[in-house]
């Protein structure tokens, strides 16, 4: 008999999520996949599964879904109240689910992503080589609503790591310091505002989502007039759009856009920015020595 999952309550913006699509960028796919991959490849460790596997990503709110067989599950990501069926359950560590029962992942009680992952993964069809969602081209799965219902994997044999590894799960930020590498059109702007974006204090705004983290705080001047040609787009790209406030581009970013981009945080550094709660505090560091400016 086929396992499943039904989803009994969605949550705010509950979605399937792997580790996305890399290399397609040339036909206008961004890479999604989970925005807190580390959580994500440990969830998928603690069971067993491929860390490639998929899970179930939340946001603020969780998600509560019934399993059709029994199933060891384990979430991790930002800290929730767990319950099954009602009863208090552990978060961060595998616990068996009986068939029919409901795993509910309370709303977080800090930071924003909590990743369900399922023993065997869950096995929606895959486009492009990955089952994640992406808001931004609308490929894979739709974002969960009550009552559907998902195909969950086969668990390999039993053997996986110790659940002990989830007790080094660093907790949600309260502050958040990006390394950046300034350009490609750091020329843009001008020299006082290079110095605000690696001096000033930005707070995160309630309006980010999966495509871009959005900044309130001081507005970086341009120096000079008009607009870019549209041009390609990378993860951690900082694009600085007209009302001069920073948005750092995440897993669902376009691949191509018409706003200067200052400055790029590398890749690996961008997990926590997934966990950053609305109003935290943001800051940009050099990630490497600043190039000289002028004669």
């Amino acid at each position: 008999m086929p396992r499943t999952l039904v989803v009994v309550r969605a949550g705010a913006l509950t979605t399937v999520q792997d580790l996305g699509r890399p290399g397609y960028a040339h036909l206008g796919v961004p890479r999604s996949g989970a925005l807190d991959e580390p959580a994500h490849r440990l969830a998928n460790r603690l069971l067993g599964n491929p860390e490639s596997a998929a899970t179930l990503e939340t946001t603020l709110t969780g998600c509560a879904v019934r399993v059709s067989a029994p199933c060891v599950v384990v979430i991790t990501g930002a800290p929730c109240a767990v319950t099954i069926d009602g009863a208090p359950a552990p978060w961060g560590t595998p616990v068996r689910v009986p068939a029919d029962a409901v795993m509910d992942a309370g709303p977080a009680t800090y930071g924003v992503r909590s990743y369900l992952a399922f023993a065997g993964g869950v096995q929606v069809a895959a486009e492009l080589g990955s089952r994640a969602t992406d808001l931004l081209s609308g490929l894979g799965p739709a974002p969960l609503r009550e009552g559907d219902e998902l195909p969950v994997g086969s668990p390999r044999p039993a053997g996986g790591p110790p659940a002990a590894e989830a007790a080094r799960w660093p907790a949600p930020p309260s502050e958040l310091v990006l390394p950046v590498v300034t350009g490609p059109r750091a020329d843009w702007f001008t020299p006082d505002a290079r110095h605000t974006l690696l001096t000033g204090t930005y707070h995160v705004s309630p309006k980010g989502n999966r495509i871009g983290l959005r900044l309130e705080g001081p507005a970086l001047e341009r120096s000079r007039e008009g607009e870019l040609p549209s041009e390609g787009m990378t993860l951690g790209a900082v694009q600085v759009p007209p009302d001069g406030r920073p948005v750092v581009f995440l897993a669902d970013h376009p691949v191509t856009g018409g706003y200067p981009v200052i400055g790029v945080v590398p890749p690996e550094h961008l997990a926590p920015a997934a966990q950053a709660l609305p109003g935290t505090p943001v800051r940009f560091v050099p990630a490497g020595p600043e190039p000289q400016h002028g004669c």
